[in-house]
């Protein structure tokens, strides 16, 4: 059987050789790769065979604890503050996904738009310095905005002579949990992953070859004809990447309402790791917290494997 050659010009492929899993080679690589194999069983391994292990037992973190079974995982699923913090959190991806989605890649049609004219400069510096600032400080300040006597916001309703609507965003039972998952004007960057989104919808617009703005032009498609016939459907791929992974980053968050609301009023603001967290730290109910976390994960863990099947089939597809 002949070889198959390279046609002319074009470089010969390479020959891969096997190499024999106990060869000085393999031993050699294994022996590079062993000191990061090892922090990874350390740090990531074992902490989650931990928590599966001790979800099972009524454990305190300290002593070794009593085996209960599935007494944990009965007690989450009819616990009445999972409940509220379940649908917490669904509130919380779902504003989050939306924000994500919008104001990210109108940025983003702004700045490819304007091309490479001096009017882009400013836009650009605009959206990416937020990216740089701390996530605290963003929390801070905006704990600032919407605070009931002295905020930002209140002033400006009661300047708008909309003073009536003027409250305690964050100490209202009604509103919560929505002036949470609503922080960061004007949505494009420094919360999440908004300003990664708002990069990635721009490289994904870069990327779009200038003869079909061409042929647009020719035949007379401009403005959201453009848009929802041409560039949204050449990069949906990278918006269902933004909406699943601001669906997996919002589904393990924690800090932004620990930081503005601690969960509260009552558990109006509540979410699941907010949840693990004080179960675990406040109430030494450790074992419970475990059930927490791997339910958690399972959860995120479906997640990844659905976006892995439809990366599958739309690869095949193309």
């Amino acid at each position: 059987m002949k070889e198959r050659q390279a046609p002319r010009g074009l470089p010969a492929p390479m020959k891969t050789r096997r190499v024999r899993f106990a060869s000085p080679q393999m031993v050699l690589c294994l022996i590079q790769v062993a000191p990061a194999l090892a922090a990874l069983a350390v740090f990531r391994y074992f902490p989650v065979l931990s928590a599966v292990w001790h979800s099972f037992f009524n454990w305190n973190g300290f002593d070794e604890g009593r085996f209960t079974g599935m007494a944990n995982y009965g007690e989450l699923f009819s616990d009445p503050v999972m409940g509220t913090a379940s649908l917490n959190i669904l509130a919380y991806v779902v504003i989050r996904v939306a924000l994500n989605l919008v104001f990210p890649l109108l940025a983003a049609l702004l700045i490819h738009h304007l091309g490479s004219s001096r009017a882009a400069y400013p836009y650009k510096a605009l959206f990416t310095v937020p990216l740089v600032v701390p996530t605290m400080v963003v929390l801070l300040v905006w704990k600032f905005i919407y605070n009931p006597h002295d905020g930002i916001l209140n002033r400006f309703l009661s300047f708008l002579g909309a003073g009536a609507l003027a409250r305690d965003w964050l100490g209202d039972f009604g509103t919560a949990i929505y002036a949470v998952s609503g922080l960061g004007f004007p949505w494009v960057t420094g919360i999440g992953i908004s300003g990664f989104g708002m990069l990635l919808y721009l490289a994904a617009l870069q990327g779009i070859p200038s003869e079909l703005y061409d042929a647009c032009a020719v035949d007379g498609v401009s403005g959201a004809r453009r848009l929802f016939r041409l560039e949204l459907p050449l990069i949906a791929r990278q918006l269902y990447l933004v909406a699943l992974l601001t669906v997996i980053n919002t589904l393990q968050t924690y800090v932004p309402v620990m930081v503005l609301t601690s969960g509260g009023p009552g558990t109006a603001s509540m979410v699941p790791g907010l949840y693990l967290y004080l179960t675990a730290f406040s109430y030494d109910r450790f074992g419970y917290a475990c059930a927490i976390g791997v339910v958690m994960a399972a959860v995120l863990a479906a997640l990844a494997a659905f976006q892995s099947r439809l990366n599958a089939r739309a690869e095949s597809a193309t």
